[in-house]
């Protein structure tokens, strides 16, 4: 039952006491405000990092080539390492794990891609048919690259909507022709990348038997991706020990020469953050839990000076026949009212804060800082919760005062 006297006396020794209301509050606001941010901004750093991984699938090995660093089998360091179709074929039919395999033949920039009187500057990239889905492209119109136009050498292009929108304008781009240094190819389909970067928009890929006959590649290739299914981390690396063996095996180096072909292990590098995330977390969770215990001992605290400061009051009260359980409780309501008010006003600020900075900040890496709102809700209800267990302690020893210990007190 509501009783309007007692919150009435309630809300008097609050504005009797205001800077030690303020104070008590403060300390509690604080703790919830500072858990939100510090886990708004763990998201947001997640989320950033996890954006790099976006443009390609988080299960990838990529190959590059490179240079010999040791001596083997009668040759000198400083051998240029050059991967070509063979490879490409020769890993395909004797790698276990491998999902799915591309290799990229790409004409580094400069290139002059148009359309009539419209011209840019593109990357042009030369790939097999499974490329698409090691970058994650997404096909809005038409189709990828497929293994007619590698097996025909056919002249076909696969378009971004940022090329399209610049050679074409309000031109239907698919079925229409382009041409890349000036050899004209079909655009058979048109692409956007999921993570919208603009260095994978601004991209024109081709067949690859078709890119090294027509510009002169001959069967070199600059690198090789295959992607491991859902292979683990340790699964993978013997994947990439795998493709490391056979490869040094074929070109004649040292497999433990880490500079003649590089790899980049994406299922390894990706675990990786995975396990500094979740290390990431538990510390903000410590950081946050930290605040908030030393707002609950603020609390007790400032009880027990409640508790002091009132305690003739407390025994005229008993002396004219109040119950310890309402002592208990006016006190209990109290430590509720100031925890309760103190944490809904951290946990308005603490989410405010965020979408303001979710608005203002985005870059590589930090991005869109949230946080999760049933987290942030039964943290404060959390501390509702240990702000009452806080001033219970201060309430029971209020209510085991004897009326004539308290009058005499000094």
């Amino acid at each position: 039952m509501f009783d309007l006297d007692k919150w009435q006396e309630i809300f008097a020794t609050i504005e009797k006491n205001k800077l030690r209301t303020f104070l008590t509050g403060f300390s509690v606001a604080w703790g919830i405000f500072m858990l939100i941010i510090l886990q708004g901004a763990g998201v947001g750093l997640q989320k950033g990092v996890e954006s790099q991984f976006r443009s390609s699938a988080t299960n990838t090995i990529w190959i590059w080539n490179g240079q010999t660093s040791i001596a083997y089998a009668g040759m000198k360091p400083g051998r240029d390492i050059q991967m070509t179709n063979e490879d490409h074929d020769y890993l395909a039919q004797s790698v276990n794990g491998i999902d799915n395999l591309s290799s990229r033949y790409e004409l580094w920039r400069g290139n002059t891609v148009s359309h009539d009187n419209e011209f840019g500057s593109y990357n042009v990239r030369s790939v097999h048919p499974a490329y698409a889905i090691i970058e994650k492209l997404t096909l809005l119109e038409g189709r990828f690259v497929n293994e007619i136009d590698i097996n025909e050498f056919r002249k076909s292009a696969v378009i971004s909507t940022k090329v399209s929108e610049a050679l074409f304008k309000t031109e239907e781009a698919l079925d229409n022709y382009i041409k890349v240094n000036g050899v004209p190819f079909k655009v058979v389909g048109i692409f956007t990348d999921d993570d919208g970067r603009d260095e994978n928009m601004q991209v024109v890929y081709l067949p690859i038997s078709t890119a090294q006959r027509v510009f002169g590649g001959g069967r070199d290739v600059q690198t090789i991706a295959v992607t491991v299914g859902d292979a683990t981390a340790e699964e993978s690396k013997l994947i990439q020990d795998n493709l490391k063996q056979k490869l040094a095996a074929r070109h004649h180096y040292d497999p433990t020469d880490e500079r003649a072909m590089f790899f980049w292990n994406s299922v390894e590098e990706f675990q990786r953050f995975k396990n500094l995330f979740a290390s990431i977390s538990i510390f903000i969770w410590i950081v946050g839990i930290g605040t908030i215990i030393a707002g609950v001992v603020g609390v007790s605290n400032i009880m027990m000076i409640v508790v002091k400061d009132r305690t003739k009051e407390i025994g005229i009260r008993k002396a004219l026949g109040a119950t310890p359980a309402s002592i208990i409780s006016l006190i209990l309501q109290e430590a509720i009212l100031i925890t309760g008010f103190a944490g809904y006003i951290g946990l308005v600020l603490g989410v405010g804060l965020l979408e303001l900075i979710s608005k203002q900040i985005d870059t590589p890496f930090f991005k869109q800082p949230e946080v999760n709102i049933q987290i942030a809700v039964g943290a404060t209800i959390l501390l509702v919760i240990a702000g009452a267990l806080a001033g219970f302690i201060p309430a029971r020893r209020a209510a085991a005062i004897k009326p004539i210990e308290a009058l005499r007190d000094e």
